[in-house]
């Protein structure tokens, strides 16, 4: 079980280095970047901060939007343009944007 969860572990991590963060910071830029900021923080009330997201999460999301299990009526548009490597890219750019927090 242990060997198990260290090759999965290592396949997870494969596979974020596959993904392209410059290829998915530049699809972000031209596709996303008007609502969630150019570093994946949100200029609009009423949209989403992805900063610091999970890949797994921005992915699934995505695609959810993308084949109208999930709706809205922008974020739909925009999902049906993108491929499964934008979706994957863009998952990686988000994930790695460090966000902290600080108390008051």
């Amino acid at each position: 079980m242990k060997k198990l969860l260290i090759a999965l572990l290592a396949c997870s991590s494969l596979t974020a280095f596959a993904d392209d963060v410059a290829a998915g910071r530049a699809k972000s830029d031209a596709a996303c970047a008007l609502c969630h900021g150019a570093i994946g923080i949100a200029t609009l009330p009423n949209a989403p901060s992805l900063a610091g997201q999970s890949a797994i999460y921005v992915s699934e999301q995505l695609k959810n939007y993308r084949s109208g299990k999930r709706q809205n009526a922008v974020m739909g548009v925009i999902a049906m343009q993108l491929t499964d490597a934008d979706i994957s890219n863009l998952a990686a750019w988000f994930s790695v944007i460090k966000v902290t927090a600080e108390a008051p």
